[in-house]
């Protein structure tokens, strides 16, 4: 391996996801990774301290000269990038457009690891977008390694795998999307390094948009089957997180929740989407077609608790099992 040839690799990523790319990238023999580039640092948390990106934490780690522009269409910053001469440009969850004027430095290609089977859920949201849709049936998604163009996730694609969406929460498919990029990620350099890779042109008239999530997105809307309900609370856990709000008949004003994943359950028997039920352990809102039932929740302000000690703490006169309404907005 110490006479295989190198590829000389820049790589720009922001997020947890593109670290566990460059963590593989780095370690990869065939890979001379010489820079590093992700978003500035910015505020964020309660607190709205300064947080270091994933990447960049990742790669000071690892010694790598890292950059931070605000943008790439300078002179400067375009002659600092070309004087790396990458060979290839890899990209991860970089959250910049590049320009043709650094697409078209690298040697060889500029690729990007995408979290979705391309052309479907083109955009910033793709895992999120992709566990919400699941509920229709026994959904697949997955990750494409694609050549970078200038329209938005629209180039074509080298490789791509398939992933069942099952019973994924956003974090844990986001972990395994991750590390199946940066498999794929390795095979397709490996690919450029004998000179066997090819790339199919996506089909655009199939295409579909994964538009990043809003804070409306956040809001779980009870009048929808009992199944979409669940899908979309995995969609959101561990972050941003699913918001409901709920009036106890116990409290004079509705208090808001982030939810964890729970249940989907029996069939309603009359009752109206958003009704609140107390079954021992459990909080069971009525979605469109059946109960679905929460077993832990985070009150705003506050820490993630089971129901119970949400009940005990909260609730201690609300004896009834029919306890409440979910409202509209939290």
């Amino acid at each position: 391996m110490a006479n295989s040839p190198k590829l000389r690799i820049v790589f720009m990523g922001t997020p947890d996801f593109a670290a566990i790319i460059l963590r593989a990238l780095v370690a990869w023999p065939c890979a001379d990774v010489v820079a590093a580039y992700s978003q500035p640092d910015r505020p964020a948390g309660r607190g709205y301290k300064l947080q270091i990106p994933a990447v960049k934490r990742l790669a000071l780690e690892f010694g790598l000269p890292v950059f931070q522009p605000l943008r790439l269409d300078n002179s400067a910053d375009l002659r600092t990038l070309a004087d790396f001469e990458p060979d290839v440009l890899a990209v991860a969850a970089y959250g910049m457009i590049l320009p043709d004027t650094v697409l078209s430095l690298p040697r060889l290609e500029p690729l990007n690891v995408h979290a979705s089977l391309l052309p479907l859920y083109r955009g910033a949201a793709p895992m999120q977008r992709a566990i919400m849709d699941s509920w229709r049936g026994d959904a697949v998604t997955g990750v494409s390694v694609m050549r970078i163009v200038r329209r938005l996730d629209s180039g074509p694609v080298f490789a791509a795998c398939k992933v069942p969406v099952s019973g994924h929460t956003f974090g844990s498919l986001h972990d395994l999307l991750a590390e199946e990029g940066a498999r794929l990620l390795l095979h397709v350099l490996d690919d450029l390094l004998k000179g066997t890779a090819s790339a199919c042109d996506q089909d655009d008239a199939t295409a579909t948009y994964a538009a990043k999530i809003t804070r409306q997105d956040r809001h779980i809307f009870w009048d929808r089957p009992a199944a979409a309900v669940h899908a979309h609370i995995r969609a959101l856990t561990p972050r941003p997180g699913a918001r409901a709000s709920f009036l106890f008949h116990a409290l004079s004003a509705p208090l808001a929740f982030t939810l964890s994943p729970g249940i989907s359950g029996e069939l309603l028997q009359g009752q109206k989407p958003g009704s609140l039920f107390l079954e021992g352990d459990t909080l069971k809102v009525a979605c469109a077609d059946r109960w679905y039932t929460v077993s832990r929740l985070r009150p705003e302000g506050g820490r993630d608790m089971p129901v119970r000690d949400f009940v005990n703490g909260y609730l201690r006169n609300a004896a009834l099992p029919e306890c409440g309404v979910a409202v509209t907005s939290g």
